[in-house]
């Protein structure tokens, strides 16, 4: 079973937010990002066919939504053209970088940002197939991921009030020159 829809899991998580006065806490995750605010994992309870579940949310930005599409869609097409290129989760430590790939993949991300080939709209999706409670996994179109903007997307997702914009966004990320 599920640990996620257990009532001592629940309690636990309840007994968590109580102790940092919130109504979520943050999951430390193993990889450390220097995300700058830019998304959060957190858990908290809320109702599913009216009983308590606990939601394990990954909450980022739009933008970081953004950037992340117009990066896979780049090293994909890299991927095609460098037969000996190897995806950057898929490197080992220490593992020799093919500099020309690399430098493709910043001058299509800037082609595609120019272009506005990649388009995202705000969006909550929920995996009930995950393995600890329920999953969700979020972008707004927020600046930040901030403790206020945690509390009004939990709020918001639990009173059933939650809107996504559908508007399809665009953003410049900028690389920094070297």
């Amino acid at each position: 079973m599920n640990d996620g829809y257990k009532e001592e899991e629940i309690e636990q998580l309840k007994a968590e937010c109580e102790e940092e006065d919130q109504i979520f806490v943050l999951v430390e995750d193993e990889e450390d990002m220097s995300d700058e605010n830019e998304f959060a994992h957190f858990q908290f309870v809320g109702k599913h066919n009216g009983k308590e579940v606990i939601y394990d949310a990954l909450l980022s930005t739009l933008s970081l939504h953004h950037s992340s599409l117009l990066y896979e869609e780049a090293e994909a097409k890299v991927a095609k053209l460098y037969k000996d290129y190897v995806p950057f989760e898929e490197r080992a430590e220490g593992a020799k970088v093919n500099e020309e790939a690399e430098q493709m993949i910043e001058e299509l991300i800037e082609e595609m940002e120019d272009e506005e080939t990649v388009k995202v709209a705000e969006f909550c999706e929920i995996d009930m197939d995950f393995e600890y409670g329920i999953g969700l996994d979020v972008a707004l179109n927020v600046e930040e991921v901030t403790v206020e903007v945690i509390e009004k997307f939990i709020n918001d997702f639990n009173n059933g009030t939650l809107k996504l914009d559908k508007t399809a966004y665009s953003f410049k990320h900028g690389f920094d020159e070297d």
